[in-house]
């Protein structure tokens, strides 16, 4: 029997598919949220993690270098990572890069596959939630850009408005809700 969590915990990738349509299997995201995840078996699947690392990894630090030449400070993935408590749960992440000047701030993602409007979402998630939950990024507004291979997309921070506040807190309220999704 899979052990269950005290309080439900969300990371903010379990929420992106679902919250453009990719996706309509709200359960799996409930019963991540409200079980340890080393607590139940997994279904072995086909993903090559090896490569996909490997990949990430040099495009990230692609675009660690640039932003470096160009004189930012770029605080990278574990300097990064969330913990945002909420009423109904705690929503977790890790934004791949972020840069800083004064109250201006980039949250950048590195994706190495096919494009996809969650990973616009993902982003948005993001800007939404670093500066309520890391205390030195209180008061930024931050755009996002999401860094493919040979693209970038940009994210405004007015993408942050109250329609996407209030779908990211509707979905997250459905999944960690007592009964499941």
């Amino acid at each position: 029997m899979p052990e269950q969590r005290v309080t439900p915990y969300i990371w903010a990738t379990w929420l992106t598919k679902l919250m453009v349509g990719e996706t309509s299997c709200e359960w799996a995201a409930w019963f991540k949220a409200r079980h340890e995840s080393w607590s139940y078996k997994k279904v072995p699947g086909s993903f090559d993690a090896t490569t996909w690392q490997l990949n990430h990894t040099a495009l990230l630090n692609r675009i660690k270098n640039d932003l470096e030449s160009d004189g930012n400070l770029v605080f990278t993935e574990g300097q990064n990572q969330f913990v945002l408590r909420g009423t109904s749960a705690t929503l977790g992440g890790k934004p791949d890069l972020i840069t800083r000047k004064g109250n201006d701030g980039t949250i950048y993602d590195a994706k190495t596959g096919k494009p996809s409007p969650s990973h616009h979402i993902q982003v948005m998630v993001y800007m939404y939630a670093i500066p309520r939950a890391l205390k030195q990024y209180k008061g930024v507004e931050f755009d996002g850009k999401v860094v493919y291979p040979d693209r970038e997309v940009v994210i405004p921070g007015s993408a942050i408005d109250q329609t996407f506040i209030d779908n990211l807190g509707q979905l997250i309220r459905r999944v960690s809700a007592g009964t499941p999704a």
